[in-house]
């Protein structure tokens, strides 16, 4: 029974998490862009919504807040990379650290509790008891989470099959082509970062609802979560190349890591050791596609020299 209620919350932190790994994927496959402002993001998104909500502002309003403080967030990395010329990386990463300091300003403290505030996770849990459903925490996060998620999945489908959308898929594909069509990739880059980090914030700010608290340093290996989730999403469904397929994929990857996380943790392993278990599982996802390929590609030729001596 423990076990089935632990993978029952991996399942909801999965859901939660996937917002963040879905704009994660924007910028580092769709434009081809390393963004490190993810950590910031993230935490930004949470805090605005909490001291949104400790303040009186209703939890939807909150959310919608926090989705534009991300794409200012993301609009920052696009201006400091864009106009100023700073490499993407140190870009993200300049976001990054300034947005520690900002957080704080925002909260005032290092955190702020919720659980004396009423918020979605709560609305909702009230709404089903309501008609007569009495869900667990988790089971209601599961449901808000598979919401939103096919909500951001819906929108970014829509989105990336506009004109604008199409042509920020290309400048990931071929920046120098895009140029030469007489396009300006700069506005491209800055849409897809404001985009990206506003979907990060979404999930900062329900991930922060869901525990009941927001923290500064919430966010510190968002961007490898995000990774993960994107890797384990590709490694299991490789054989996907539809774009509505690969979005689903990631969030299957997102599940299946926050799965794994949970087993891992059932097996007696300290919380302390989470980090270096994400990177041991980003480490194994990205090595056995590579593994398996070179091994099949060593089998093909062993069979075609078999194939010619024989004759």
């Amino acid at each position: 029974m423990q076990f089935l209620l632990a993978v029952e919350g991996a399942v909801a932190q999965g859901l939660l998490w996937a917002i963040l790994a879905l704009g994660s994927y924007i910028t580092f496959r769709l434009l081809n862009f390393t963004d490190m402002t993810v950590d910031g993001s993230f935490t930004t998104g949470a805090c605005v919504t909490a001291i949104c909500i400790a303040n009186g502002i209703p939890p939807i309003i909150a959310l919608l807040i926090s989705f534009v403080a991300g794409g200012l967030a993301g609009g920052i990395t696009g201006f400091l990379h864009n106009k100023l010329e700073i490499p993407e990386v140190l870009a993200g990463i300049l976001t990054q650290i300034s947005l520690y300091s900002i957080n704080l300003r925002i909260l005032g403290r290092a955190n702020q509790q919720l659980l004396q505030y009423d918020t979605i996770f709560k609305q909702v849990q009230r709404l089903f008891a309501s008609i007569g459903l009495e869900l667990s925490s988790d089971r209601i996060a599961i449901v808000i989470g598979l919401f939103f998620v096919i909500l951001v999945i819906l929108v970014l489908y829509w989105f990336f099959g506009t004109e604008i959308g199409s042509m920020i898929r290309a400048t990931g594909n071929n920046e120098a082509m895009v140029r030469a069509l007489g396009q300006n990739t700069e506005h491209t880059k800055f849409i897809a970062l404001i985009i990206a980090n506003s979907c990060i914030a979404i999930a900062g700010s329900l991930v922060g609802m869901y525990q009941g608290a927001a923290d500064v340093g919430m966010g510190a290996g968002a961007i490898v979560i995000g990774l993960a989730s994107i890797v384990i999403g590709e490694v299991i469904l490789r054989r996907v190349v539809a774009f509505g397929s690969k979005m689903i994929a990631v969030v299957v990857g997102s599940v299946i890591y926050r799965i794994i996380v949970a087993l891992v943790l059932q097996l007696g392993l300290s919380t302390n050791d989470l980090k270096l278990i994400t990177a041991l599982i980003v480490a194994l996802a990205l090595f056995l596609p590579n593994a398996v390929s070179k091994h099949n590609a060593k089998k093909a030729r062993e069979l075609a020299a078999k194939e010619s001596q024989n004759a």
